[in-house]
C-alpha cells in the first residue's frame, strides 16, 4: 500500500487519489505511520496540478504533530509560498492547514502570522479575495488564542 505513495496521489483518477489522501490525513490523526513519507509528500509541494499540491498541504499539516525530527524546519518556506498559490482554491487550502501546523509546532506561528500579514491577495478576483481574507483572519485567531 504504501510503495510509491507519490504515484498513487497523483493518479488521473482523482476520486482515488483523494481518497487515498483522506485515508492518510485521517490515519496521521492518531498515527505517525504515514510520518516516515514525509519528505515524497513534501515532493508534491510543487506539483504543477493544484489538488495534487491541496493534498500535500493537507497531509503535511496532519504529520507536523510527528515532526519530532524537525523536517518541517526544511519546508516552511516553500509551504507558507502556497498562502499565495496561483490558485486561490489552493491558497484557501494552505491558510486553513496552516492552524493545523500552528498548533502542532508552535514555534512556527510567529512566522506563519507575519507570512499571513504580508499575504498580497490583489492577484485574486473581487470574487475570491473576501473569502481568503476570511481564511486569514480565522487561521490567526485559531493561532492566537
Amino acid at each position: 500500500m504504501k510503495e510509491d505513495i507519490v504515484a498513487k496521489l497523483t493518479v488521473k483518477d482523482d476520486a482515488y487519489a483523494c481518497g487515498l489522501a483522506e485515508k492518510i490525513i485521517s490515519e496521521s490523526e492518531d498515527s505517525d505511520a504515514w510520518y516516515e513519507y514525509f519528505d515524497d509528500f513534501a515532493t508534491l509541494l510543487d506539483h504543477p496540478k493544484s489538488l495534487v499540491r491541496n493534498r500535500a498541504l493537507f497531509i503535511l499539516a496532519a504529520n507536523a504533530q510527528w515532526d519530532e525530527e524537525n523536517r518541517f524546519d526544511a519546508i516552511l518556506s516553500d509551504y507558507l509560498k502556497h498562502v499565495t498559490d496561483e490558485k486561490p482554491i489552493t491558497a484557501r487550502q494552505c491558510i486553513q492547514a496552516l492552524a493545523q501546523v500552528g498548533l502542532a509546532k508552535p514555534s512556527y506561528i510567529p512566522r506563519i502570522l507575519e507570512c499571513l500579514e504580508q499575504a498580497d491577495l490583489s492577484k485574486y478576483r473581487d470574487s475570491m479575495r473576501p473569502l481568503i481574507e476570511k481564511d486569514i483572519e480565522e487561521t490567526k485567531k485559531k493561532l492566537m488564542s
